[in-house]
Formats: C-alpha cells, sequence, structure tokens
C-alpha cells in the first residue's frame, strides 16, 4: 500500500520549489503562477553566450540559470542571464536577492514575448533591478529598462533605450558598449501587446 502526503499546500512557492520539471524544460514562477517552457533554440543560447562574454569578469559574475528572489512577491523568475557585482551577494542558495543583481537579460521568444515585454518588466521593476536588457531577435532589436518605480504590478521602469541589432547598446551600469552584431534574428512574430 502506498502512502499518501495529505497536507494541504498553500503556498505558491512551496509547489513550485517542489515541482519535478521534465528534461529540457524551465519553469518559474511568476506573481504565483508557475510558468514552464520549453528549452531555448539555437539563436536564444548564442545571443546570451553573445552578452556573457562581453561583460568584464573582473568585476562581475554574469551566471544562467539563477533563480531570483523579489521581495514581497510570489515570484522566482530564471532570467537568462544575471549580471551580479562581486561582493553584492556570496550565496549560498538556490535564490539570489533582486537588490543583490545589477541587470537581467531576457531573449525573447514566439512563447514569451509578452511575458518578457510585460508580467517580468513589472516583476523586474518591483525587485528594483536597475538595468532590464530584452534581446529580441524577431525584431531585430534590443531594449534597455532603467530606473525602476513603483511596487507590485503597478511597478515599471521610467527610461527605455532601443537599438537594432549591428548598433552597439550603452549599458552604463556595467560600464560597457555591448555590441550586437553578432545577434541572430528569427521571423517574425504577433506582436506582443506592450511598448
Amino acid at each position: 500500500m502506498t502512502a499518501v502526503d495529505e497536507r494541504l499546500i498553500t503556498d505558491d512557492a512551496e509547489i513550485y520549489e517542489g515541482l519535478e520539471v521534465p528534461e529540457g524544460f524551465k519553469a518559474e514562477l511568476l506573481r504565483g503562477e508557475i510558468v514552464m517552457t520549453a528549452g531555448p533554440d539555437w539563436v536564444h543560447n548564442l545571443i546570451v553566450l553573445f552578452v556573457l562574454r562581453q561583460i568584464p569578469l573582473d568585476r562581475w559574475y554574469p551566471v544562467q540559470t539563477q533563480d531570483l528572489a523579489i521581495p514581497g512577491e510570489s515570484t522566482q523568475p530564471q532570467p537568462d542571464l544575471v549580471v551580479v557585482e562581486h561582493d553584492a551577494f556570496d550565496g549560498p542558495g538556490r535564490l539570489v536577492p533582486a537588490p543583490a543583481v545589477t541587470l537581467v537579460l531576457e531573449v525573447v521568444s514566439k512563447s514569451s514575448i509578452d511575458r518578457d515585454y510585460g508580467v517580468k518588466r513589472s516583476i523586474y521593476a518591483a525587485g528594483r533591478v536597475p538595468a532590464y536588457l530584452i534581446a529580441d531577435p524577431p525584431e531585430a532589436q534590443c531594449v534597455l529598462l532603467t530606473v525602476p518605480v513603483g511596487s507590485g504590478e503597478d511597478a515599471d521602469y521610467q527610461v527605455k533605450r532601443t537599438v537594432k541589432f549591428g548598433d552597439s547598446m550603452p549599458l552604463e551600469v556595467l560600464g560597457i558598449e555591448l555590441d550586437t552584431s553578432e545577434f541572430g534574428t528569427l521571423p517574425p512574430v504577433k506582436r506582443h501587446r506592450r511598448p
């Protein structure tokens, strides 16, 4: 006879942390909703690599598959790339507090476009992440959002800068000019509903 655990689980984070994610998928907790997506494609992975290798390692830790803790939210996003200054966070643990993060990168895919431009924009602003970089292969552009304000679902970034792939993107928070000339593109998708 198999024993059944009859405990009532009411904590979103507890459910999320106990979730068994199938191989090849990624799961995130976004404002109480568990979102599972297929693994990224080749263009996506190369963009993350091209960004990562331009970040000076003598001052920054650019890491992948790192979950963030957003204060006051039932949210544990896993950006495509998280950049943390040396000594801002020394672990241990699976969750890096958002206030320790300097920049996050999300690479848009057909299935993530609305989340990347919408809910994650609000989440990262609520977490006071100073810079949110969106690489958008279907639109062949990068969008940099800075100066987070507000809280909860009303949080947003006050400053937005957009450059086309091939142009450089100033990332003042890291002290670099990001070269986007190697970023690949994808076929256009239905445009998201957010700016």
